[in-house]
């Protein structure tokens, strides 16, 4: 009923303004303020229709102009009685606050002076604007209206940007109002950022933030990477290093470039063994032969795959996962696969082209500690595990020890380097492996194939099995060593105890397993 009273009167303003009064004089003139605050004249076509948009967009978000052009006649005198028992034109007293008021104007035709053909092909969207507004509201959109190049255009083609995001921003700049979820925050992200609208790409940076999952993380990745947003990145990093696993398996990690897969694969951090990484990587290279039109064969994959394939870190496989993953794969060369056996069954072992450093599955600075004060000689093997019990006084992971080398000179030494629970004798962390010494008294660093998780105040023994001629050994031990973070301040504090049974010598004081390497 309140729609068609408003359509009635505007209709009656009309032919007013038109000069048909039906024989009598005008009964309306708001030259001057009426009792709801009008001001404008009534003599003016303009003026009638501006006053007539915003009594339908009150009366109704689906009247339109054409409906007032189609309803039906009303006599003045009907229509000003009407005008002064609600406020059908004076709009603007409705809204109490600013905000409000441009609020009322947000995507409406009311005093509008620029439209947006936003999208396109099909789904182009013609979408009403005040210049005033986006100018106050955006640099971009200032200097498009106001600079020294400014258009005079009353239609602006926004064919890159996606209406329901461009209607995102207009309704930020017009009531701050956030309207973003999950299908239109990225394109809501790339419209404020070309917009230049710092607030609101905080609030979608933030909404992705709150929505970060594995399953997502490698998507999200890239367009933090895209839209330069260095702390949403590094949020997706993190996720990654805690959920490598359930990461890789998202369907999302098969879209990534290339520079975001080097990215990933050259973290220290990643929570996943490598025989995994590179089936994933394999996965990747599939996907983009094919966006880059190319038949999936090996040479393809390893072609697409680039630096990425130089950092999996093969030799932390074991030699079973090697030989029925990778050798076969078709992806390696000949000369890898045989230097990879090669350095999975021989000591002295080969140099290879991979890297062989354990990934941490925490963040941080590689730490050490060394427990002996003084270096001596001479050292000997016959088989006999060198052991040394320890505990620590938080959270750490061991990654390797460092150890003592030939007196005689360069050597290649074989060694077993294992951490065992020691009131269970359960075998934690284990590695066959080799190392070659200069023959000075430096420590070598030997190193697992996977972080060895060390709990708080629970007992542990480090033990390493030699092959090899005589060595230096420490002396002058000491039973406890804390090392200092230096930029935490976090201190790790080591015990050291005596390790019963036949321990080739090795005790606090004096003996192997000088060093202990991890992570934080």
């Amino acid at each position: 009923h309140k729609a068609m009273k408003c359509v009635v009167y505007a209709y009656a303003r009309l032919k007013m303004a038109a000069g048909d009064n039906s024989g009598r004089p005008p009964c309306l003139n708001f030259s001057g303020p009426g009792p709801l605050g009008n001001s404008q004249p009534s003599n003016s076509a303009a003026a009638a229709g501006a006053m007539a948009t915003p009594a339908s967009n009150m009366a109704s978000t689906a009247a339109s102009n054409a409906s007032l052009a189609a309803a039906p006649t009303a006599t003045p005198a009907a229509a000003s009685v009407l005008v002064y028992r609600e406020p059908v034109y004076n709009w603007q007293a409705t809204k109490s606050t600013v905000k409000e008021r441009f609020a009322f104007l947000f995507n409406n035709e009311v005093l509008s002076d620029v439209h947006f053909l936003v999208g396109k092909g099909m789904g182009v969207q013609r979408i009403p604007a005040h210049r005033f507004v986006l100018a106050v509201g955006s640099a971009v959109f200032d200097a498009m209206f106001n600079g020294g190049m400014a258009t005079t255009s009353t239609e602006i083609e926004l064919p890159d940007v996606e209406p329901a995001a461009f209607l995102a921003l207009l309704k930020f700049l017009y009531s701050d109002e956030v309207q973003i979820g999950p299908e239109t925050v990225m394109t809501t992200l790339y419209t404020a950022k070309k917009y230049a609208v710092p607030a609101l790409e905080a609030h979608c940076v933030e909404f992705l933030k709150k929505n970060l999952r594995a399953d997502n993380a490698f998507m999200l990745l890239t367009q933090a990477r895209l839209f330069d947003e260095p702390q949403l990145a590094s949020l997706c990093l993190e996720n990654i290093d805690k959920n490598t696993g359930d990461a890789l398996a998202a369907e999302g990690f098969t879209d990534i470039d290339l520079d975001t897969l080097v990215a990933v694969l050259e973290r220290d951090t990643l929570g996943v063994r490598e025989v995994r990484l590179f089936g994933a990587a394999v996965r990747w290279a599939e996907a983009e032969a094919h966006r880059q039109q190319l038949q999936p064969t090996p040479e393809n994959k390893r072609k697409v795959l680039g630096k990425a394939l130089t950092l999996i870190r093969f030799p932390l496989m074991t030699i079973e996962e090697f030989a029925a993953g990778p050798a076969q794969s078709s992806i390696l060369t000949d000369r890898e696969v045989v230097s990879l056996f090669l350095h999975f069954t021989v000591n002295p072992k080969p140099r290879v082209d991979f890297i062989d450093r354990p990934r941490c599955c925490l963040r941080g600075k590689e730490c050490s500690i060394t427990r002996f004060g003084q270096v001596e000689s001479r050292w000997g093997y016959s088989g006999t595990s060198d052991r040394i019990r320890f505990s620590v006084n938080r959270r750490i992971f061991v990654v390797g020890f460092g150890l003592y080398g030939s007196i005689h000179g360069p050597t290649d030494y074989q060694v077993n380097i294992q951490i065992i629970h020691t009131d269970s004798n359960t075998v934690l962390g284990q590695n066959d492996t080799g190392f070659s010494c200069d023959g000075s008294a430096n420590t070598f660093r030997v190193m697992f194939k996977e972080p060895v998780e060390i709990l708080p105040n629970v007992n542990y023994t480090a033990c390493a099995t030699l092959k090899g001629p005589d060595s230096h050994y420490g002396t002058k031990g000491m039973r406890k060593v804390t090392h200092e973070s230096s930029s935490t301040g976090t201190k790790t504090c080591f015990t050291f105890c005596y390790a019963a049974g036949n321990n080739n010598g090795t005790s606090v004081e004096d003996g192997q397993i000088p060093e202990v390497i991890f992570y934080t």
